[in-house]
């Protein structure tokens, strides 16, 4: 879990602006990425469809593919 605390600046439009330390938001960025990274797993294993390529096939389809 990440603990922040924010600060807030108003800007002269009247916007509100949050401020974290560096540390806070490396903490924010490393979770939202494990979580992309969850969401990414979970979408594979809701479409696998249980069939498998050797990689030196698939490094030859690619290669092929780039050419």
């Amino acid at each position: 879990m990440v603990i922040v605390h924010p600060q807030y600046i108003t800007d002269t439009s009247g916007s509100k602006l949050v401020v974290l330390s560096s540390k806070e938001f490396d903490s924010m960025i490393d979770a939202l990425e494990e979580l992309d990274d969850l969401h990414t797993y979970d979408e594979f294993k809701r479409t696998y469809d249980g069939k498998r390529v050797l990689l030196s096939d698939y490094l030859k389809k690619r290669k092929l593919k780039n050419a």
